[in-house]
């Protein structure tokens, strides 16, 4: 009883890095303030004054500043209140009062997510150490492939041995692709001799893939293709009680239904795992997020069964980490700043947004707020759909419908399942709406999230320091730019939607959760400064025009202040945080990168589906590993292979600083300028230091990973015609 008392979690509020930041928003913020009033005073002065001066970029410059200045002013909230937890799990009731978890893992294609890697993750996942007959793993193939239902089988023979082997062992890491890899750690010769054993029915595991893949290729031939085939619901090993119950969902998918990518398929897994399982608790992994210590599912309970904050705790989110990223992390796919830095902080206010994947979620949590007591029949099915069963799972208490057997399962009850997997059952609900996953975003983890915390419901950020769960992170610069045109155009869609951030939330959530989600929505707005300062006073600069103050002016001080305030601040999180200088480095020329290509593309596709010129789209990141893709990522050089809208605008915006940098400085030098136009040859100079990879890909660089000599050509042309037309304009 008295162990029982013993708090299961402890919050820490870091409270000398809460004063340090408050403190740096109080300086900064006045520099910004001084930096407005000497734009305004200039813009406010006579026609007469500003004859002389270029009207036109300055305005254009303000406004970079007034966006850039906006964004960091959300991008503080974050660091108001910044926490970490420690957890107890030992401290856990008995394993028979735990309750019930369900797995959920999400694939497409397996031409791109390997059905090996996926397996793993779902074998990872069957070997937590939880009751096993309290976990049940459910596999959304969107693919509809027969080598996806083929490796789950595979995968179940395999595991009735991993799965006690681990158990016997104490193995603390449940994926044996991760387990098998590491270095052998002599524990006598009976352990030997059995992990031996099982490493050969791993690699017979494996052989049966690769014999499957030979023979049967990556698509079931009994259906037209991915994206029109009926539903198909499988239970695996039903009756093992000492082994997780294994689901095979493949939902119907019809060319006339959309079917809402993601989101529509963890919808379905909801429905379906209701009237099987119906656990009070789901786990949310990608295809390739294997688990790496068995121990998250008993971390999460610490706080899902704590009676303190457990009616209001809505998911658990841990951070995702990455087994494939180099050290220098050239393309930041470690996502530092994310998981280190803004989630931490988000914990010490309403609590972390949803992330995706590696979170334990309350499952009422994801019916909205159509479940009252009493409420009439009519009115649920009107929510949720036609299903009989489905609505007695809601009323149920959290009781399995079904028996765990997985052969004694009733026609009526088969037929339920295909139902709920059909591409019709939600016409004329709330699915996508305010049941489940939300839809009117294709980055719907997010949006869900935000409408959770509207609703009152809180989250937790559990970050120990073994990862919990480990993941293969973008290695080329094409895949960083389809994924980040893919979350910027997600999140724009919600900052122009009628959930936006600064409308919606402020009178729903406290007003600095707000705040963050309002920086996470407006986050695709950095490509109107970037571009702004990428083009504007170099062009002013070629043609001798300042758009600084002067060296010898006070005001120069303010906006070096600024400058060096930004960066310096940014350097020291990295570091606390565990990076390096190259860390830093590499992070400010990644946020220039997508900052010029993934935000601008982000914004443009979500207005255009705002607009109706165009339909969502959802492109899956390529998880197959390019051996010469990977040589040039561990050798910590850019892959330039990548579509033309993609590079051009980095290299056009390259050549254009290259050019106004080396005439602009020989103008300077010539006339002697230096005191105007100081401030706009470091900032040129920036860019081309931050820019020193484009530029080795645009002229040294041999190798297949260089920029392409056309795109080189097409894009000097362009910068050159640029040049020319705007140093027309500004002599006009």
């Amino acid at each position: 009883m008295e162990g029982s008392a013993l708090p299961r979690h402890i919050c820490h509020v870091r409270k000398s890095s809460a004063t340090i930041n408050r403190f740096h928003v109080f300086i900064h913020s006045i520099a910004l303030i001084s930096l407005i009033y000497y734009r305004l005073s200039f813009l406010l002065q006579s026609a007469e004054t500003r004859a002389h001066a270029a009207v036109l970029p300055w305005l254009i410059v303000f406004a970079g500043e007034l966006v850039l200045s906006f964004m960091w002013l959300l991008d503080q909230a974050y660091r108001w209140r910044p926490v970490t937890r420690t957890v107890f799990p030992e401290r856990l009731p008995e394993d028979k009062h735990l309750p019930a978890i369900d797995v959920f893992i999400c694939t497409v294609d397996p031409k791109k997510e390997p059905t090996l890697e996926v397996m793993n993750t779902v074998i990872s996942a069957m070997a937590l150490d939880y009751p096993p007959e309290k976990l049940h793993v459910y596999v959304s193939d969107d693919g509809g492939s027969s080598l996806t239902l083929y490796g789950m089988k595979a995968a179940w023979e395999f595991a009735r041995s991993w799965l006690p082997f681990c158990r016997k062992h104490g193995i603390k890491n449940p994926c044996p692709k991760a387990y098998f890899s590491s270095v052998e750690e002599e524990d006598g010769t009976e352990f030997m001799a059995e992990r031996r054993r099982v490493q050969m029915k791993y690699e017979m595991f494996i052989a049966r893939l690769r014999t499957a893949i030979e023979k049967y290729g990556t698509r079931n031939k009994s259906i037209r293709s991915s994206r029109d085939h009926p539903p198909s619901i499988e239970v695996i090993g039903g009756g093992q009680v000492e082994m997780p119950l294994l689901v095979y969902v493949s939902r119907e998918k019809r060319a006339s239904h959309p079917h809402h990518f993601k989101a529509g398929a963890l919808n379905v897994l909801l429905r379906v795992s209701s009237i099987i399982s119906n656990s009070p608790y789901l786990l949310i992994l990608d295809c390739d997020m294997y688990c790496n210590d068995p121990t998250s599912a008993r971390k999460a309970m610490c706080f899902h069964l704590d009676p303190k904050i457990s009616p209001t705790l809505a998911f658990v989110q841990f951070p995702q980490r990455f087994q494939n990223i180099s050290k220098s992390d050239i393309y930041d796919s470690g996502l530092r700043c994310t998981f280190s830095v803004m989630w931490e902080g988000l914990d010490g206010l309403q609590g972390p947004a949803l992330s995706g994947t590696c979170f334990y979620i309350k499952r009422v949590a994801l019916h909205g707020s159509f479940i009252q007591n009493g409420k009439d029949i009519l009115k649920l099915k009107e929510s949720f759909g036609s299903s009989n069963e489905f609505i007695k799972s809601l009323r149920q208490n959290y009781e399995p419908c079904m028996n765990r057997d997985g052969n004694c399962f009733s026609a009526m009850q088969l037929r339920e399942t295909q139902l709920l997997a059909s591409s019709s059952y939600e016409n004329q609900t709330k699915w996508g709406t305010g049941v489940g996953f939300l839809y009117q975003s294709v980055l719907e983890d997010y949006l869900t999230g935000f409408t959770m915390h509207c609703r009152g419901w809180t989250s937790v950020y559990c970050n120990p320091s073994k990862p919990q769960f480990l993941g293969s992170g973008v290695t080329n610069m094409n895949d960083m730019l389809v994924q980040g045109t893919r979350w910027m155009s997600g999140l724009f869609d919600v900052a122009i939607s009628n959930y936006s951030p600064l409308i919606y939330g402020p009178l729903r959530m406290s007003i600095l959760e707000s705040i963050c989600y309002a920086h996470l929505a407006y986050f695709p707005l950095y490509f109107i400064p970037v571009w702004c300062f990428g083009i504007i006073p170099q062009l002013c600069l070629l043609n001798g025009i300042p758009l600084y103050p002067k060296v010898s002016d006070s005001f120069c001080m303010i906006f070096a202040f600024i400058f060096l305030s930004s960066l310096s601040k940014h350097l020291v999180e990295v570091l606390l945080t565990g990076g390096s200088f190259q860390t830093w480095t590499n992070e400010q020329r990644i946020w220039i990168i997508r900052s010029v290509t993934c935000h601008l593309y982000g914004s443009m596709d979500a207005i255009m589906k705002k607009i109706g010129m165009r339909e969502a789209s959802f492109l899956t990141t390529d998880k197959v590993m390019d051996d010469e893709k990977e040589k040039l990522y561990q050798m910590d050089k850019f892959d330039f292979r990548t579509s033309t809208p993609m590079i051009a605008p980095l290299v056009i915006l390259v050549i254009l600083n290259m050019a106004s940098f080396m005439l602009g400085l020989v103008r300077v030098i010539a006339t002697g300028d230096w005191d105007k136009m100081l401030v706009q040859v470091v900032l040129s100079f920036y860019i081309l230091i931050m820019s020193l990879p484009i530029i080795e890909g645009m002229t040294i660089r041999k190798d297949m990973g260089r920029v392409p000599s056309s795109i080189t050509g097409l894009s000097f042309v362009v910068a050159m015609a640029f040049l020319t037309v705007g140093s027309i304009v500004l002599k006009d």
